[in-house]
């Protein structure tokens, strides 16, 4: 039989199968790998979005799709199927039939992209607490947490940013600001409060506000000196040029 025809032959078998298996979820990062758990031993075919791109016949593998060709193996001792460099265009679903088992397993695959790497800035800073804030530019599909040691104390799955408040008497605890996506890929940052809520780093919105306006101040003093002395001068050369001429005359 063509391979062709044989693609034909195995997706009518796939259309009017009576399986009626949960579909498992898998999840991976984009440009990971990961290994479909059902293995096809001596023959079978693997489906993606209902079309074939692997056949496996008498433990030879064929890779049916050529945007598969370098991305997906066989092990032949094993059985299962590995996808590398997976991308988000990869998500889908995943047929498995092995001959062997007489039974078809469905995949749902959602690939994601890498976990953003947070950042933090200082919010408010107080007699006796600091509040600095977890962010991340792009948060679709991120949770973002706050890690006391190894305890989570808070998170959110809905915004950019994520405060959070600590008394001063816990600035020397260990405090880890963490953003992850749903394939548990994670970016963290360690956060010391005694830094990022000391004197020297203080940037609330008071001090911002005043610096600004000293800044203001400064550039309009600057303006008006540079002003009346190109006036002052102006006058003085105009002056001049008037003498000259009520001499000549």
């Amino acid at each position: 039989m063509e391979l062709q025809e044989m693609k034909i032959f195995i997706f009518f078998i796939v259309m009017s199968s009576s399986a009626t298996e949960e579909i498992k979820n898998l999840t991976c990062t984009e440009g990971g790998s990961i290994t479909l758990p059902d293995p096809v031993v001596e023959s079978g075919f693997l489906l993606y979005e209902r079309v074939v791109i692997a056949l496996v016949t008498d433990r030879i593998s064929w890779i049916m799709e050529e945007s598969f060709s370098y991305r997906l193996l066989w092990d032949n001792n094993t059985g299962l199927f590995t996808f590398t460099g997976l991308q988000t265009g990869d998500s889908g679903i995943y047929i498995i039939d092995s001959k062997r088992r007489g039974g078809i397993t469905s995949y749902q695959l959602t690939v994601y992209k890498a976990a953003p790497r947070p950042g933090v800035n200082r919010s408010r800073v107080s007699a006796d607490s600091c509040t600095l804030v977890c962010f991340v530019e792009k948060a679709h599909e991120t949770t973002l947490y706050w890690i006391k040691g190894e305890e989570i104390l808070n998170q959110t799955s809905t915004g950019p940013s994520l405060p959070l408040t600590v008394d001063k008497q816990d600035f020397n605890s260990s405090y880890r600001c963490v953003a992850a996506n749903p394939a548990a890929d994670e970016k963290t940052l360690p956060v010391n409060f005694n830094t990022s809520c000391s004197e020297e780093n203080n940037t609330d919105e008071t001090s911002e506000n005043n610096r600004h306006f000293g800044l203001s101040l400064i550039r309009t003093a600057v303006f008006l000196s540079v002003t009346a002395i190109t006036i002052t001068g102006i006058y003085f050369v105009r002056k001049r040029k008037r003498d000259r001429q009520s001499q000549g005359v």
